[in-house]
């Protein structure tokens, strides 16, 4: 995967549980799962939600690795 994330830490920190987080988001407590584990990478429209459910910018909660040049192709 090329992006990792901080959401397991931020969400913790701020004594926020799994399905709760999941509950507000309308997704399911695996799918935040699986995220937080790296196992999934979500839409750029739920990023977004997660984000600002946490008042955070996309960048503070997740990182996008930019080793993206086998997927690039120049033209």
């Amino acid at each position: 995967r090329d992006m990792r994330n901080r959401l397991p830490y931020i969400r913790k920190s701020l004594m926020v549980r799994q399905c709760d987080h999941a509950n507000k988001l309308g997704v399911s407590r695996q799918t935040i799962c699986a995220i937080e584990k790296g196992h999934w990478d979500p839409s750029i429209k739920l990023a977004y939600k997660i984000a600002h459910f946490f008042n955070k910018s996309i960048e503070e909660v997740f990182i996008f690795d930019i080793g993206m040049e086998d997927d690039i192709s120049e033209t």
